[in-house]
This record gives C-alpha cells, structure tokens and sequence, in this order.
C-alpha cells in the first residue's frame, strides 16, 4: 500500500468514524482513501481550520475522529490546535499534517515538530506504510489514555511510496458518554488556567511513556562503529545506507521525546550521529539533556531531503558512481496544461504589463516562462489581502493597474474575508476569481462551489457571483478566458473604474473526465511565417520547428486560444 493508503486503512481498523480534512499535497489521499469505508463519514471541509474543529466536535461527541492537511495547513488550524490541547479529547482524535521535504509542491519546508512542541501536543511519525497503519492505531489509543489530540507526522516519501500491510479487521469501539463538562471544555482563563496545569503533568507522564513506548526501539549490531539517532523517512535511509556498520536507535515518538533511553544508547558509543530531516530538534534535545557526544546539523544541513547516496557519503566516505547518459536530457519546467484556462487569462494580464498578488494552486504556474505574469505569492487567501494592503500604500497609481487572481477552492478556503475587507474599507481594488469548477492542484477534489461533495453526491454550491455581491462588491462580471479579447476588455474596464470589483474566469479544469473538447487544431505551413506569436502563449501542445509552429494533436483540446493569437490565420 501507500503510506496514505495505510493510514487510511488504520483509520478504518481503529474504528474512526468521522474524518474532516483539506486537500493538500501529500496528505490528500488519506482522506481520499478514507471515503472508501462505508464505516467512516468523510468529508472536505473549506479549510483546515474547519475540518479540525469538526473533528474536535465529533470527538467531544464521543467518537474517535480524524483530520489530515499538509504541513502550511496545520498553520491555519493552530488555533484550535493550540487550545484542543488545553481541551483535551472524549473519543481519541489523530491529526496528520504531511510535511514536504524538498518542497515537492509546497511553498515552504516548515518542520511541523515545531507545532507538536509549541501546542504540547503529542507527535508520532512512521517510517514506511506498514507503521502508517500500526501508528494511527496507536496514536488512538495514546489519545483516549492520555487525553490529547495525537499528531502523526507523515512526509512526501512515506505518503507515497510502498511497503507490505497487514490488513485486519475493524474495532469498532463504543461511541463514548458526553457529559456536560465546562471546566475541561469550555476554554475561558477561570477554567483554561487549571487545564494549562494538566498539560504540563500530561507531558510528564508522556515523557515516561517515550522511556518505554513500543513505538521507540534501538536496533543494536555487533558490528557497529557507531550510533545513529534517527526517525521517519531518514531512518530508512540509514538502514540502506549503514547496514550493520552502525546500531540505531528509532524514534516513532517524536515529541514529547524520551530522556533516559537516548542517554542510555548515546553512553554505548564514543560517536553518535542524529539524522533527522529539516530542523534538529532530536539533536538539540540531546543536547540538553546532556548527550554531548553527538554530531548532525554541522553534517548533513537542515534544508531538502535526506537520502541513502548523502549519508553514505558524509559517514563512510562512499560515492555512489551513476551511470551517464549518452545524451543530456532536456528539462521539463512546470507549465499549465494543455487548454488550461488560466493560461488565456495570464497572456492578457503579461501582455498589458498588469501587476499581479498571486495565490496557491494551478495558477501559480502563471509565474514562469513564457508568461511571467505574477509578482507574488504567499500562501492561501493572501493574493487578496495583500493586494489591498499594496493598493493602500501605492493608491491610484497601482489601483489602475494591479490585481489579485485566486482559485475558486481557495477563495472559499481563506480568500473570502479578504474580499470583505476590501468591501469593508473601501478599496478600490481588482479582484479575479479563476474558477475552473474544482480543486485542481491537489488531484480533483470537489470544494463548496462544485455541487458536489466529498463522495460525489450532490450538494449546496455557492453562487460566487452572489456571494461577492453579499459581500459588498457591486461591479460582478463573469468571463470566459477562452475568448481573449473578451477577457482583455473586462480587465481593462474593471481597472479603470474608481471601486472594487471582481471578474470571475470560468472554464473548467481541462482534464476534467466530463469535460468535451473540440478537435484539435493544427498548422498551415503554407500560411505560417514564424512570427511565434503562439508561442507566446506557453501551451505545451505548441512547439517550433524548421522555423515554423508544431502542434501536437495528442495534447491539443482545441481551446481556440491560438488560433485567436494568430493574426493571419495560419492556424485553424
């Protein structure tokens, strides 16, 4: 199985009965996987915030409960993490945040044992899809003995690759009493302050569970040379790359994390090396407990992925020799697909030299080449927020010729109040909704706006048009980027006028399965001069050659959009 796969499959065995998450790369398919369970009610919630707060709710309901995200989502459900701590749980609560080493698909590389530390909440983290599954379970049973949330630390490796799974049957355990409780739950400081104190004892008796904890477990070879302290995905790595020339000591409990048995494996060996991913938390915390016969960040850094190839290098001084190829491959760059809508809209906004606040999904790729039509992004909703706050500063002189662009899943994700807030303080700002009828990035999942849910059922869709025009905003118009002169003149207009406004784009994601194509367009090489206006357009489909434009008809979907950027009709 996948390790995503796994945890959904221990999800489904522990007995877990509601799951509420946000898509987000690499943590979608547990939830995804998890839908598939008749067992388990699974829904997308509008955003990470959302989903940990009902699934808080269906534990104090009794029932054991989940919510996944990635690790920039946990940012967005701190705050009821940090207090469901103070909480504590009725039914046991498991939470995964997946965190991207590498930054395959994600905006940062946060370590998300920061959050686990800060919120003193406790973290697990397996190794490959086998502990997936037995982990989940455990951290269940860590949750309901211990009264706590439990966080299960995946990363982009673990989720998705795979190992062998025992698969057994479903426990399904008793929904719990509720019992009306306002000192434990109800978080105002008369009552909050007395459950801070059981906080701190709960850490203590955690600690000592790491001292013996199953999940922990050292790995001792006669033939070893040295000690390695590792966890998660490194361990793997280590396994591979050290075999027996080194014993190891396993972290599965990665916070709170044990004192005595690190003190205890570190005395063994004159040399012992922490090998963790991104931060060195292991190492500091042996540091301060006294282990000072360590080495880590000073080897092997804390930015990217670890692998097999660099520990053997940095520990044993081995190069892995790689077999070349005859010819050097061309990079493929990111790029919006072929008959993407976004990308009618982008060649609008790069050609009238427009300023662009960008925001997280498909549209990002507007950045690079050929387009490079956004200026900024941060992460969900800020495309909004900021362009107001930019606009406030540099008024009518980027007013007129500034917007902010934002998917429709992450306009409902975090991207509304921004949009009040430009209503509410009266901003005379543009905003474009790109609203290609699903969450693209992560794989197709639906989000309010689509009608459907979670497991394809219908559901309430959210007008957007209404909606903005709820909000506050009165100039609406909805577009079509295929047609590109009609969607330059909306940009143009909705600049040039002296308050709010918001252009919806709508077309659905091209690789939608229900979504028909026109036939694919092609070149007249009698007619084509090599002007390469279509190549401006960046379309995967189109390429150049013997001084004429190529296009592929295996990718073409016929959006139209070439044909209306060539001005002498050389394609049809």
């Amino acid at each position: 199985m996948l390790g995503n796969e796994a945890f959904a499959r221990g999800l489904y065995e522990a007995g877990c009965k509601v799951v509420s998450s946000y898509p987000g790369t690499p943590s979608t398919e547990i939830t995804e996987e998890a839908a598939k369970y008749d067992e388990i009610y699974a829904e997308w919630a509008p955003n990470e915030k959302v989903a940990m707060e009902t699934a808080l709710g269906a534990s104090i309901a009794g029932a054991r409960t989940f919510c996944g995200m990635k690790h920039v989502g946990l940012n967005v459900a701190a705050d009821p993490l940090y207090t469901a701590s103070y909480t504590g749980v009725n039914g046991g609560m498991v939470i995964a945040v997946a965190d991207d080493q590498g930054m395959h698909s994600s905006q940062n590389e946060q370590d998300s044992r920061h959050h686990a530390i800060a919120s003193k909440v406790p973290m697990v983290e397996p190794s490959d899809s086998g502990e997936c599954k037995d982990f989940v379970k455990q951290a269940f049973e860590i949750s309901e003995q211990f009264d706590t949330p439990v966080i299960v630390r995946m990363s982009t490796r673990v989720a998705h690759s795979q190992s062998s799974v025992e698969m057994l049957d479903r426990n399904e355990p008793a929904l719990k009493e509720y019992e009306k409780n306002p000192k434990k739950y109800v978080m105002m400081p008369a009552f909050a302050k007395g459950r801070h104190v059981f906080v701190e004892e709960r850490t203590k008796k955690l600690i000592e569970y790491a001292e013996t904890s199953p999940l922990n477990r050292t790995e001792i070879s006669d033939k070893a040379e040295f000690g390695v302290i590792t966890n998660g995905a490194a361990y793997q790595y280590v396994k591979e790359a050290l075999g027996e020339k080194a014993s190891v000591l396993k972290l599965g409990i990665v916070n709170p994390l044990p004192e005595k048995l690190i003190q205890d494996f570190a005395a063994k060996y004159e040399k012992v090396y922490v090998i963790e991913e991104l931060d060195g938390i292991i190492e500091q915390h042996c540091r301060n407990i006294g282990v000072t016969n360590i080495q880590g960040k000073e080897i092997f850094g804390c930015i990217g992925e670890l692998s097999q190839t660099i520990i053997a290098e940095k520990l044993l001084g081995v190069k892995n020799e790689f077999t070349a190829l005859s010819e050097e491959v061309p990079m493929r760059p990111p790029v919006m697909c072929a008959g993407c809508p976004h990308r009618g809209l982008f060649y609008c906004l790069s050609k009238n030299n427009i300023t662009v606040s960008g925001d997280i999904g498909c549209y990002t790729l507007g950045a690079v080449a050929p387009l490079f039509a956004v200026d900024t992004v941060v992460c969900m909703g800020a495309s909004i927020s900021g362009l107001h706050g930019f606009n406030k500063v540099r008024g009518a002189e980027s007013e007129h010729k500034t917007v902010a662009v934002i998917g429709d899943s992450t306009f409902m994700h975090s991207g509304m109040t921004g949009l009040v807030n430009i209503a509410y303080n009266n901003s005379n700002s543009t905003v474009i909704i790109l609203d290609n009828s699903i969450t693209g990035m992560t794989g197709h999942q639906q989000n309010p706006t689509t009608g459907k849910n979670l497991k394809g059922d219908p559901a309430a869709a959210v007008n957007l048009e209404e909606l903005c025009k709820a909000i506050g905003i009165k100039r609406v118009r909805v577009v079509d980027p295929y047609h590109l002169a009609e969607t330059e003149k909306a940009i143009k207009e909705e600049l040039a006028a002296d308050e709010a406004s918001v252009i919806i784009s709508r077309r659905p994601c091209a690789l939608l399965k229900h979504v028909k194509h026109n036939p694919p367009v092609a070149v007249n090489n009698d007619k084509c001069v090599g002007c390469k206006m279509c190549m401006k357009l960046g379309c995967p489909a189109i390429s150049f050659r013997d001084g004429k434009a190529v296009i592929d008809h295996t990718q073409c979907v016929g959006c139209g959009i070439c044909q209306e950027q060539c001005k002498i009709g050389a394609i049809n």
